[in-house]
């Protein structure tokens, strides 16, 4: 007679060769319902416990369908029954577009641009973007519900997604009605794509001293300089970049709009990540590279204040792809306490775990509140917005972090395999507490808040 674990180790050979296997194809009908039965025999009969397709996926080691969970950790709590519709979308294409390829996006570094075109027809090309230039023209809550969603399907897809967002709020927010008509209908659509361009080699926290320079030669910028690890670098086909146009410090930063194909424009090597592997980051580099003035965004000199305009929504954005991980996490680590046996019991009823879940939980409710709240004080424009935009990146990154990686310990060694959807999301939210400023300039800038009050 088997033992209990030694089944599931069987199970999980069985349910790879399936799934990796010619029923693993869409458009076999009866692939589902043969893993379902197969799953609810063997465990139902060595293990007696009851699972549904979404459990054995992820337990015997492929991507299923991340739902929302209900109760205290429910993400609808407080929305509006519009919001809860944008909601729904996003789930069920997470669930049925990117969840089951996250995997393999990661493994094969594959940027997937038709998958995010059909993200962009459902609006998630411009979220924030206004409707006359083909945005969406949602609320920043609306955003941070979308993005937290989408993520359960896969985090690295949807950070770039999110980028990509800010990018085209940008030249929404700052550029003239040509610029604006220019760029942001094919942004909106996902026809092309954006990347960020601040952080250089020489300045990533302090950006207020970066060195790519831009001369005025007659009606066009010559750009010089370097930008490092720019999401999208190479394959995104516009660039918004901070460069330095006047003398040192931020009142010498200006923003311009950098076409791919303009001459002087080129790229490093793709870098290799521990994880966001669905979007490529390389180097953006200039060399002479003469950019119009026309695509100047806003005045000389008013770069940086742009730059940390769109950094304040990009924080909030990165913080709710979080959440996304944090919430797949939840559940991943929920399902798996309920099946696996150890000591002759399910590890749920082990009072050490059931606690830790509740912690869990805890940290995922507490973050989600403070990101929206956030959400709707940049929405509102409030005095406070950029300090609660630190405070929600801040303290929502390091949270679903934790919470990940503590789904990844109570998985035991299956969580260290890359069968299993946890460790992936354990690496992918990993540079949250660095990008769009490291958790460490966060705290700077809410202190800075504190210590200036009168």
């Amino acid at each position: 007679m088997y033992y209990v674990e030694e089944v599931q180790q069987y199970l999980h050979v069985i349910l790879y060769q399936i799934l990796i296997g010619p029923w693993s194809s869409p458009k076999c009908i009866s692939n589902e319902a043969l893993c379902t039965h197969l799953v609810c025999k063997c465990i139902n009969k060595f293990d007696s416990a009851q699972v549904n397709l979404s459990d054995g996926i992820h337990r015997f080691g492929r991507q299923g369908n991340i739902k929302c969970l209900c109760g205290l950790v429910g993400t609808s709590h407080g929305l509006t029954d519009e919001q809860k519709e944008f909601q729904k979308v996003a789930f069920d294409f997470a669930a049925n577009e990117m969840a089951p390829h996250m995997a393999e996006w990661d493994q094969k570094e594959i940027f997937p641009v038709d998958t995010m075109r059909r993200a962009a027809q459902l609006g998630f090309g411009g979220i924030y973007v206004q409707p006359d230039v083909g945005g969406s023209g949602l609320s920043r809550l609306d955003t941070s519900v979308i993005f937290e969603a989408l993520s359960t399907g896969c985090v690295s897809t949807t950070a770039y997604i999110s980028i990509h967002n800010m990018c085209a709020w940008m030249i929404d927010t700052f550029g003239n009605a040509e610029q604006r008509e220019r760029f942001c209908p094919d942004l909106c659509l996902m026809e092309k794509f954006a990347s960020y361009c601040l952080t250089e080699p020489g300045s990533g926290s302090d950006a207020a001293s970066l060195a790519t320079s831009a001369v005025l030669k007659g009606d066009h910028y010559v750009l010089n300089g370097s930008k490092a690890f720019i999401s999208g670098g190479g394959d995104t086909d516009v660039y918004v970049v901070m460069c330095r146009t006047g003398g040192k410090g931020p009142k010498g930063i200006s923003c311009v709009v950098v076409e791919k194909g303009t001459p002087g424009l080129s790229f490093g090597k793709k870098e290799r990540k521990m994880g966001w592997n669905s979007q490529p980051t390389r180097a953006v580099i200039f060399e002479d590279c003469a950019v119009p003035v026309a695509n100047l965004l806003g005045l000389e000199g008013q770069g940086f204040n742009i730059a940390m305009r769109g950094l304040n929504g990009g924080r909030i954005n990165i913080a709710s792809c979080s959440l996304g991980a944090a919430h797949a996490s939840v559940q991943l680590a929920r399902d798996h306490l309920l099946v696996r046996k150890q000591f002759g019991e399910t590890l749920s009823n082990n009072q050490f775990l059931q606690f830790k879940l509740a912690e869990m939980a805890t940290q995922l409710v507490a973050s989600r509140l403070l990101v929206r709240e956030a959400a709707a004080a940049l929405q509102d424009d409030r005095a406070d917005a950029a300090a609660l935009c630190a405070m929600a990146k801040l303290f929502a990154t390091d949270q679903c972090f934790d919470i990940c990686n503590q789904a990844l310990q109570m998985h035991g060694g299956y969580g260290y395999l890359k069968d299993y959807a946890v460790q992936q999301f354990v690496r992918d939210i990993r540079v949250h507490q660095i990008l769009e400023g490291t958790n460490e300039v966060m705290r700077m800038i809410v202190s800075r808040n504190l210590l200036s009050e009168i």
